[in-house]
């Protein structure tokens, strides 16, 4: 029974109504309840506030009031390097438990949520922000902006071109958000927008203020080849390579260096005054009023070649002063030369002052004149008659230009060339660079022309062959060639003669024909014109016709007969003509000699 009792008390019992704490269960529940009113409650994945309770070298513990407290570890807080126990912090829950019962929070994650909200509100609002620049990068600069990684590109550092980005790194600087990609979460800030902002009010006022001639000073801000680009405060104006000096410039950078501060002038600007040319050279007074009064017309000067052309140089004689040597001023040749052939770049010359306008500020020298003309005793040097050795400089169709020595030219003209050579172009007889003896036929001083002659050397051989070759004397010669219906015949002492075509005819009725070997009769000389005009049916024409008035008897026996004694009558003619004309004819073998060798 006493078991039975037992079984029925242990089915009875109310265990819960037994409280090992001393606490009944409704005291325990209510306890529950006023608990979990003093707990925050939160949600993962969510930005709350925590209070920082202790730090350490490697972990910032925070409550936020949770029934476990979050580590983080210090290194997220590397930015705040003050931070102490009792600040307030924020952190994004991770989450709620992990398996061993643990709050998962992150300070890092946190900034990038809230930075990244603040980013947004930033670029709709324009306002001005504060970031770290942290290091440097391809083309610009990483900024820490909110905990952000943002970037400055190297044309938003300034409103002038920034060489050195490394001057920036560690340094805070304000910025403006001027662009967002939402995909990549990429953000873009702005130095150069805030300086704007600061100058475009500065602009306004400059330039509402620029007048002509006005001195404003400013600071070098971009050289290049073709001028220097000037910051006046805000305005940008230009100062040309041609109004940096007074002297000749190659390159601005001779003159100018970058952040270069000096004072300008105003020249120009458009009425937009958005391009302003300035001046530099105009605050110096010029060279050429600072020009020595006392320079004339005559005077020597001294100088350095700045620029070389083919026509000419022109030599610097004081800084912002040049005169021009024109290449005809160089040396008394007249051929046409190239003024590099003269000088250099860079010589320091001597010159005679030729012209010299002061109001127009132009000067024209020269360096012949440091020599002496050549033309001035030239009578005395070349007189009429004497012979000299000439180099031969061009041609021309009428004749050859030969020069006797530097700045004395003279001529040869066709006509004097050969005595026996009918020359169509001076080309036929000789080449450029050729060396040739010439005669001084005649001098013009005035015009500077000397008139020479090649031909003059030798004797008029026709003065020779009009005693040879008078009209009705027979000469042995060949056809040679035939030309414009007339032969061509080589006779004797290397002399051509022409044989009309109807002259050809032999004593048989046949025309004679080239190569052929015959006798001519010479019908007309022209020593003027050098031509000699022959016939060969002459030679037994004249012949027979004397036969004529004598006829011969015999038929064709008598016929060749008569034509034998013919030939015979014309050699002895032509024999005793020869020695009649010729006399000693040494001279004369002499002078076919040399003939043929200039052939």
């Amino acid at each position: 029974m006493a078991k039975q009792i037992s079984a029925q008390g242990s089915a009875d019992f109310d265990w819960d109504a037994l409280a090992l704490d001393g606490y009944t269960l409704a005291k325990r529940a209510e306890l529950s309840d006023v608990y979990e009113k003093t707990l925050t409650s939160i949600n993962e994945k969510e930005v709350i506030e925590g209070t920082v309770i202790a730090v350490s070298k490697k972990e910032v513990i925070i409550n936020v009031g949770y029934k476990s407290e979050g580590v983080v570890p210090a290194s997220e807080f590397r930015y705040n390097a003050e931070l102490k126990a009792g600040d307030k912090v924020d952190v994004f829950v991770e989450c709620q438990e992990d398996k061993s019962g643990q709050l998962i929070i992150s300070h890092r994650t946190a900034r990038m949520h809230k930075a990244w909200i603040r980013v947004n509100e930033v670029l709709r609002s324009g306002e001005v922000i504060t970031g770290y620049v942290k290091c440097r990068t391809k083309g610009g600069l990483i900024v820490d902006v909110f905990g952000i990684e943002a970037f400055l590109p190297g044309s938003q550092i300034d409103v002038k071109p920034i060489r050195d980005y490394d001057v920036y790194v560690g340094k805070n600087m304000e910025f403006k958000v001027v662009k967002i990609n939402q995909e990549f979460r990429n953000v873009v800030v702005s130095h150069k927008a805030l300086i704007e902002a600061e100058l475009e009010e500065q602009k306004k006022q400059i330039i509402s203020g620029l007048e002509k001639g006005q001195v404003l000073e400013g600071t070098v801000k971009n050289i290049t080849s073709y001028g220097v680009f000037i910051d006046l405060g805000g305005v940008d104006g230009l100062i040309h390579i041609t109004d940096l000096s007074w002297g000749r410039v190659n390159h601005p950078e001779e003159i100018v260096e970058l952040d270069q501060k000096l004072n300008v002038v105003i020249l120009d600007f458009d009425d937009d005054k958005k391009r302003i040319a300035l001046g530099l050279k105009q605050l110096q007074p010029h060279p050429w009023d600072a020009l020595d009064a006392n320079l004339a017309v005559g005077d020597k000067v001294s100088g350095k070649v700045v620029v070389l052309a083919d026509y000419g140089a022109f030599v610097e004689i004081a800084p912002g002063v040049e005169g021009l040597i024109h290449v005809s001023e160089m040396s008394w040749s007249q051929h046409l030369r190239s003024a590099q052939d003269f000088m250099q770049v860079g010589d320091t010359v001597e010159a005679v002052i030729l012209t010299l306008d002061r109001e127009e500020r132009k000067m024209s020298l020269g360096i012949k004149q440091l020599m002496p003309d050549p033309w001035s005793a030239i009578e005395a040097k070349y007189a009429v008659g004497t012979k000299h050795h000439a180099k031969v400089r061009n041609f021309t169709n009428f004749g050859v230009f030969v020069e006797l020595e530097e700045g004395v030219d003279g001529l040869i003209h066709i006509s004097d060339l050969s005595w026996q050579k009918k020359i169509k172009h001076p080309s036929e007889f000789c080449k450029v660079g050729d060396e040739m003896e010439v005669v001084v036929l005649e001098i013009d001083r005035e015009n500077r022309r000397i008139s020479l002659g090649h031909k003059q050397l030798e004797e008029n051989p026709w003065d020779v062959f009009e005693t040879i070759f008078g009209e009705g004397s027979v000469h042995q010669g060949t056809i040679i060639e035939t030309k414009d219906k007339a032969g061509i015949v080589a006779l004797p002492y290397g002399v051509e003669g022409i044989c009309p075509s109807k002259h050809l005819r032999k004593e048989d009725g046949s025309n004679a024909k080239v190569e052929e070997t015959l006798d001519f009769k010479v019908i007309e000389f022209n020593k003027e014109s050098k031509k000699i005009v022959v016939s060969h049916t002459r030679t037994f024409e004249d012949g027979t016709d004397e036969k004529v008035s004598k006829p011969a008897a015999g038929g064709k026996k008598g016929a060749a007969g008569a034509g034998s004694s013919t030939s015979q009558a014309v050699k002895a003619n032509n024999s005793s003509n020869e020695k009649s004309t010729l006399g000693d004819l040494d001279a004369l073998a002499a002078l076919k000699e040399k003939m043929e060798g200039n052939e």
